[in-house]
């Protein structure tokens, strides 16, 4: 038998409850409204309920038909139909954006690579793919700049394909460095408790970072990592022999990984100082976006499954 769902709080506790209007009617044991059997607004979101089970829920058509009641066939024409609905996506065309871009990866090795307006919280361009690729990314980039859209700043999380896609295409736009994104990986590099009194100094330093709001506080931040350097150069630099590889290589690796990153990044860690439109992180983007897209179009997931 097909299980009934209440339309309000989605509960499947829903018993037989009379007639009105010739038509079955149900009450919801959970919050207690009455409902009819035959009402297509209500068996349509019971769909899409399903629908969002089976793609971002990962389940499967029998473990589906099993909960809800429908058959496997019924469920593929529905979700057939739901997966042709497509999103159409409007292009912001403001007279000057700045960039929030980053990836989200999903378990199912799918890649959702988004391009968004931190001014306007306006989506420009995303891309569902399996990784960030070079080639893919330089295309977005020009797809955005034919569209007219001038890009006044980029914030993303440094992925090296990304920095060589905005060289190539926008050379002259300032790009920031995500902050929060560096100081998560120094974070979890070092861990919580460090071992050696210069992976716990690093750490402390790295903490410091979002405390950073004008220029005097970089120019102590920056001098505080080279101190920190100077005391502890022979300690970074350290090699032992790797009897496996049978070469000698650093040490303290993640003490050493944890400074280079900071080091590389350091050109495009503070250019939001000079701009303040730039924002300093990509937190704006990371779940914000993927909500949006839940709230406004339900069918999102739909090309992440076209994609496989």
């Amino acid at each position: 038998m097909k299980k009934n769902r209440c339309w309000s709080c989605k509960s499947l506790n829903v018993i037989s409850w009379g007639k009105q209007n010739n038509k079955r009617r149900f009450k919801c044991k959970n919050c207690g409204i009455y409902f009819t059997s035959e009402n297509k607004s209500v068996g349509l979101k019971n769909k899409e309920v399903w629908f969002k089970k089976w793609i971002v829920g990962k389940q499967t058509y029998e473990e589906i038909s099993r909960d809800s009641g429908y058959s496997v066939s019924t469920l593929q024409r529905y979700f057939n139909i739901m997966l042709g609905n497509t999103p159409k996506l409007s292009y912001s065309q403001n007279k000057e954006v700045y960039l929030l871009i980053d990836a989200t990866y999903f378990s199912n090795e799918i890649c959702l690579v988004v391009f968004r307006d931190d001014v306007f919280k306006q989506t420009q361009l995303y891309r569902i793919t399996d990784g960030e690729h070079y080639e893919e990314l330089n295309e977005d980039l020009e797809n955005i700049l034919s569209l007219g859209i001038q890009i006044g700043g980029i914030t993303c999380d440094g992925d090296k394909s990304l920095l060589k896609a905005i060289r190539k295409v926008c050379p002259k736009v300032p790009v920031q460095r995500c902050l929060v994104h560096i100081q998560r990986m120094c974070k979890i590099w070092l861990s919580a408790h460090p071992k050696s009194n210069a992976g716990f100094e690093l750490r402390e330093i790295a903490c410091k970072l979002h405390f950073i709001d004008n220029e005097l506080k970089k120019q102590y931040w920056i001098k505080e990592v080279l101190d920190w350097y100077t005391k502890h150069e022979n300690f970074v630099n350290e090699k032992s022999y790797n009897h496996e590889t049978g070469r000698y290589w650093y040490t303290h690796k993640m003490v050493r990984r944890c400074f280079s990153v900071i080091r590389k990044a350091l050109p495009n860690m503070f250019v939001f100082l000079q701009n303040s439109k730039i924002p300093k992180t990509t937190n704006g983007i990371e779940m914000q976006s993927i909500r949006e897209y839940h709230k406004n179009n339900k069918y999102l997931m739909n090309n992440l499954f076209l994609v496989t």
